[in-house]
């Protein structure tokens, strides 16, 4: 097995012996090196904050007892402390989308100022479908992928996917030229994207600040 971009401990869930030498049959690619997905999102919610100085409460719409969505949580929970604002937490069941209507319709209720989508395997396979739905609530939308931001959400903010796949690619050649799994080195992500949609942020009204224009790697008009 070879994993992109993992946002959790590899050698403490037992999947690697170490990261020069993981042994077994797994290999691949991780962000501990960052502080794992718990400080990605501290990061991408601080990025939010600054296109939106205005957010007093933030409508996080996760997977209850998903893995991922429990770290994102733990990383909103710690930025809300510092920034400012309140996070709402509206759970759906851990495999599906049912529901999700009523979550957006529950954050509107809590007068959410923003959504925060979590970054879920079920959400990534139905971005649009999602983006959608959230949209139509008229609140800004913080995404995780730049998938997320290119269908709709003001901004995203993660590791670079395609990078992380070619070393994956990397490593699969590796293994595919007869060297064992467990002898392929786990790297670190080291490339991030910030991708902020100015079409939304439009029809939204929000300004975007200079300096986010400055560092963004990809700007949706």
């Amino acid at each position: 097995m070879v994993f992109t971009g993992v946002a959790v401990d590899v050698i403490a869930l037992g999947w690697a012996e170490s990261y020069a030498r993981p042994g077994g049959m797994m290999t691949g690619n991780v962000q501990n090196a960052v502080g794992g997905e718990e400080a990605i999102t501290t990061k991408r919610i601080g990025l939010f904050k600054e296109l939106m100085p205005n957010l007093t409460r933030l409508g996080m719409i996760g997977f209850a007892n998903g893995l991922l969505s429990n770290l994102e949580h733990k990383g909103l929970l710690k930025a809300s402390s510092q920034l400012g604002f309140e996070v709402f937490r509206y759970d759906l069941p851990t495999f599906n989308l049912d529901g999700f209507d009523d979550a957006v319709a529950a954050g509107l209720h809590d007068q959410v100022s923003a959504f925060y989508i979590s970054g879920g395997f079920v959400v990534f396979g139905h971005v649009p479908q999602v983006v959608a739905s959230v949209a139509k609530s008229g609140r800004p939308i913080c995404g995780v992928y730049p998938e997320f931001a290119r269908a709709g959400c003001l901004m995203s903010y993660s590791i670079d996917l395609e990078h992380g796949f070619r070393l994956t690619g990397t490593q699969v050649a590796k293994i595919l030229e007869g060297t064992k799994p467990g002898d392929v080195p786990i790297q670190q992500a080291d490339k991030f994207s910030l991708v902020v949609n100015l079409k939304a942020a439009k029809t939204l009204g929000v300004t975007v600040p200079d300096q986010l224009f400055t560092i963004a790697d990809e700007l949706i008009e």
